[in-house]
This record gives structure tokens, sequence and C-alpha cells, in this order.
């Protein structure tokens, strides 16, 4: 019999850069989450801190260093027996889920995807080679596998969720919905939002280590805003992002209005100062928290079909859709220029936030089915038999090449 679940356990691919990425912000909301439900936290990770890494020590949350390949995260996990284990993105359950498995059989796991990484990978490719989209890829069958070994699945998309359920035949106990979980905005909070006279130029933000962020810069640069200043010339791009490297860096160019200016060091406040974001996205997966920022900032929107994806559901969005790079570049110039468009655009990012990611919405419900499956949790690994299959043949080809690193290690 499962213990009162209380003690939550998660492994970190890195740890949270919330200034960094979107990633970072929703691993930090749903820690927020798990602690005003009073679960104690311990985050573990074997990556080194950065200077942006979150700072948990304000928090009640244990940090924890581990190794990889090394049994000491056995003995870790034997001290700690969490009821709950949760891994950051799937690379992190192959590493670490077949000793989670044989130290704390009785835990519920649960994988938090992120986003599909074979789908944006997918689409990538199929950007780059021009052809047909292809989703049954190796990394596919990876991270297929990982959903199937852990009991719980958190996925941030419901276009996502439709993949999974009808192109790879994901039972739907195994995944459950999650997006963004966010304040509302109420009109206090709009009052304090800088108006359409106080805001001058377009903006774009994003972690360059993310590849479509880089994508989307290069088409900015060579597509959209050469014929997009030419309409404007008085405007400005501004680009931020961490993690610029050189090849970021060397498209700065001040007389074309181009220009590079690196990390933000409040996301937020910096939209806010922008009259629209620009964000031709040309691939990707799951939810973009810049366009998250953006609306609690009252701040518009020119982007694609796939960076608006699975976000809107049936509202309209702040400002505007568009996949043909023309049109892309007409409606910027509209919600730039027209002050009642824009504040229609504004409204609408409201309405956005406050009805499809308000977290009240989703707290209380992810927690009771948490609760719900831990209390059963034999019956539920019962109807996922391939999910036990898979963890027993992983057990055994997973933890001896795991187990051979450790020996060679120690040489």
């Amino acid at each position: 019999m499962i213990r009162s679940v209380k003690k939550l356990l998660i492994i970190g691919l890195v740890w949270p850069e919330p200034t960094s990425s979107a990633a970072g912000t929703r691993m930090i909301q749903l820690v927020d989450l798990f602690l005003n439900k009073d679960y104690e936290i311990t985050f573990a990770s074997a990556a080194s801190k950065s200077d942006f890494s979150y700072d948990f020590t304000q928090t009640p949350v244990i940090e924890q260093q581990i190794k990889l390949n090394d049994e000491s995260f056995n003995s870790f996990l034997k001290t700690l027996n969490p009821e709950i284990v949760m891994f950051d993105r799937f690379m992190v359950e192959e590493q670490y889920g077949w000793r989670v498995q044989q130290e704390c059989p009785h835990a519920l796991r649960i994988l938090d995807t992120e986003d599909l990484h074979c789908l944006r990978n997918a689409r990538q490719q199929s950007d780059k080679k021009k052809q047909v989209l292809d989703l049954f890829s190796d990394t596919a069958k990876r991270e297929i596998a990982s959903i199937l070994r852990c009991d719980f699945s958190l996925i941030i998309s419901e276009v996502e969720m439709d993949i999974l359920k009808n192109q790879f035949k994901i039972d739907p106990s195994l995944i459950y919905y999650l997006p963004f979980l966010e304040e509302e905005i109420n009109q206090q909070v709009i009052e304090k939002w800088n108006s359409f006279e106080d805001r001058a130029d377009f903006v774009f933000i994003g972690n360059f280590l993310h590849e479509p962020n880089w994508n989307t810069v290069q088409v900015l640069k060579t597509k959209v805003w050469p014929l997009l200043r030419k309409r404007l010339p008085s405007a400005n791009l501004n680009i931020f992002g961490s993690y610029s490297s050189q090849k970021v860096l060397q498209l700065d160019n001040k007389s074309e209005k181009f220009l590079i200016k690196g990390r933000a060091v409040d996301a937020k406040k910096t939209i806010a100062k922008h009259r629209i974001l620009l964000a031709p996205i040309q691939f990707g997966a799951g939810v973009k928290g810049k366009f998250i920022d953006a609306m609690q900032v009252g701040t518009p929107s020119v982007t694609t079909s796939v960076g608006a994806e699975a976000m809107k559901g049936n509202l309209d969005w702040n400002g505007s859709i568009e996949d043909d790079l023309e049109l892309f570049i007409e409606e910027a110039l509209k919600l730039y220029q027209d002050k009642n468009a824009w504040q229609v655009a504004q409204q609408n990012g409201v309405q956005i936030i406050n009805q499809r990611y308000s977290a009240k919405y989703f707290a209380d419900q992810f927690i009771k089915e948490i609760e719900r499956l831990a209390s059963d949790l034999t019956t539920h690994r019962q109807n996922n038999f391939f999910g036990q299959i898979l963890n027993h043949h992983t057990v055994q080809s997973t933890k001896y090449m795991s187990l051979w690193i450790e020996e060679k290690n120690k040489k």
C-alpha cells in the first residue's frame, strides 16, 4: 500500500533557468504547484549550475547534486524513498528510470515531456529537407518508450495530446494535459501596462540553444526585416535571447536597425517596452512561452500557425497568425500602426490567458489525479502491460550498460 503522496523527487536535465527558457519557467511552475499543496520537494540534477540557475535556497526545496552512471544515486534514492519521482524530459528517464524502478518500485513515476521532442525534430527535418513530415523516427521510439515506461506523462499541448493518442496509439490514461499555469490578468494589471504611444519597435526573444529560435532569427534577418524596414524605416527590431553564440551576435547591424541585444534580465519587462512581438516560427513543438509572456504584458504578436499551435483554442489570437511571409509583413505593419487593431489584439491576449492558462482551472484537478493514481498504482500498471514489458527489457539492457560505464569510471 502506497503511503500518503507527499514526498516528491524531481530529477532535472539541467538546473531550471526561468529567465533563460520556457522550459525553466514550466519547471518552476510545477515546483510551486507542489509546494502549494504541501509536498516535500527534492530537486536533483547531474548538471552544473550556471549564474542563471533558479535559487532554490529561498524556498523549502532541497537541492541535491547527483552523478550519472553512479551507484551513489541508488543510495540517495533508498534514503530519500520518495512517493513520486518526476523526470524532466525523456532523456532523464532513460538515464535514471531503471534505478528508480529498482530502488523505489512503489513510487509513482511521472514524465514531464516539456514538449514532444520527436515532433519538433521531425518538423525541423521536414523544413530542412523540404520533405513530408515523418514522425516515426528513432527519437520517437525513445520518447514513446519513455512515456510507456512511466505511470503518467505531462503534455503541454492539446495538439501533442492528439498526436500521442491517434498517431502513436498511447492509452489516454497514461498522458495528461497540463499547460502553463498562469495568474489571471485583471483590470489592475491592465492599467499598469505601457500604452500604445509609450511603446516602440519590434522584438523577438528566445533561448538560442533552442534550434527553432535560431532559425526564426535567420528568417527575420533575411526574409522579413529587409521588407518590413522599408515600410517602417524609423522602427528597430530588437533580438533578445540567452546563450547568444557568435553566429547570432554577428547578425547585429545598426545601419539595418537589426539589433542583437543578448540576454534579457527580465523577459516580461523587456517585451512590455515593445509594440509588437515578431516570431515567424517555422518549426517546433509544445507551447511557446514567449507568447504567454507577451500576453501577460499586453504586447500583441505576429506569428505562424506552428508558433501559435494549440495556444488559442477557439479564441482570437492576440495579433495575427500568418504563414505567408508577405502577408506576415502586412499584418505586422497594420498592428504596428493601427491603435484600434492593436488594442483589440491586446484584449484577445487577456482572454487567452484567463480562459486557457489560469492556474485555478488545472492545479487542484492535477493533484487529485496524481493521488488517485497513487492510491491504486498496481491496477494502473497492470493496465499498461506494454509499459511493464518495456521496463523489464530496459532494466536488463540499460542497467548493464550503465553498470559497465560505472565500472569503467572507477578505473
